[in-house]
């Protein structure tokens, strides 16, 4: 059974239109355990994504995507040059994981992050109460109520 998604981007970093171009890409750099967690144990191809921008003005959901190869380890943890370097992390000791994804929609606005935040059937949402974690699952009455929202509501 597939599972649904939140996975967090700065624009300024990776942006919906980076993975509309690129088509698909690894999703690296996740340096939080629960985080790896969910990417190493549980997201499986096939699984749809929440592609949300954040540290942006404003934040929000702005897109999907499709999770097409399973958690692997992130290779950017052992390369020093690289921003998400991580000296403890080894090719046979790997400390985190990445999955790749695949871009599948961009919504023609943002879904703001303050629009979330009045809609009642998403107050248990795992964004609305522990919005650090970069990825994050979502029900499946989450995700529906998200998408048709995104797609339909007008500013």
């Amino acid at each position: 059974m597939s599972k649904y998604w939140l996975m967090k981007s700065e624009p300024g970093a990776y942006s919906i239109d980076d993975l509309e171009k690129d088509g698909q890409t690894f999703w690296d750099g996740v340096r939080n355990y629960q985080a790896r967690n969910f990417m190493r144990d549980e997201m499986k191809v096939g699984d749809s994504v929440l592609f949300y921008h954040s540290n942006t003005a404003p934040p929000g959901v702005i897109g999907l995507a499709k999770v097409v190869r399973e958690g692997y380890p992130d290779h950017t943890a052992c390369d020093p040059n690289d921003i998400h370097y991580d000296p403890k992390a080894s090719p046979t000791n790997p400390r985190w994981y990445m999955v790749d994804i695949e871009f599948e929609e961009k919504f023609s606005q943002i879904f703001e992050l303050s629009q979330l935040r009045e809609v009642k059937e998403l107050q248990k949402m795992v964004l609305l109460n522990r919005s650090r974690l970069s990825v994050q699952p979502v029900s499946p009455a989450e995700f529906k109520k998200i998408v048709r929202l995104a797609r339909t509501t007008k500013k």
